[in-house]
């Protein structure tokens, strides 16, 4: 008897093969990362969101770097405690703390940065210039919409 197609194919859901595609890249994303910068892919997500958009609290870390607050917070002092990140006091909000690169995370920053280029470059490889172009655009408007539905601002 001829197996029966399933009425809901879980593995060619937009959600499912979205996961899966993030799950497959962080995991190859965290070895490139580890062995060309010597740091693990949270402190790495860390260190390029600081180094693209200081300075930065803790809460604004976890959101651009999409970890937890938790998570944030932990790379965030691993990084302070290599060099890679200096941690002061808020001037607006004495509980919170400012991140900013030290000269040293800089350093880093900038290798790293070439780092994801290359990451970038090898995900999508399989794609045409068109292709890419047309991932851009329907990457950007998936996010805006994502945002919007969960009541944040949204850029036209």
């Amino acid at each position: 008897m001829a197996a029966k197609k399933a009425d809901f194919e879980l593995d060619r859901t937009f959600t499912h093969r979205l996961h899966t595609l993030s799950k497959l890249t962080d995991r190859v994303s965290q070895a490139a990362y580890q062995e060309a910068i010597g740091i693990p892919l949270n402190e790495a997500r860390c260190l390029s969101a600081v180094g693209s958009f200081s300075p930065l609290s803790v809460n604004d870390l976890a959101r651009l770097a999409n970890l937890t607050k938790g998570q944030a917070s932990r790379a965030a002092q691993t990084l302070v405690d290599q060099g890679l990140v200096d941690k002061q006091t808020s001037a607006v909000d004495g509980r919170g703390v400012v991140l900013n690169l030290t000269p040293q995370g800089q350093a880093l920053w900038r290798k790293l940065k070439g780092e994801i280029r290359r990451r970038n470059e090898q995900i999508v490889a399989c794609l045409d210039g068109a292709e890419r172009e047309q991932l851009d655009r329907i990457l950007d408007r998936l996010v805006s919409h994502a945002m919007g539905a969960l009541g944040y601002e949204v850029e036209e």
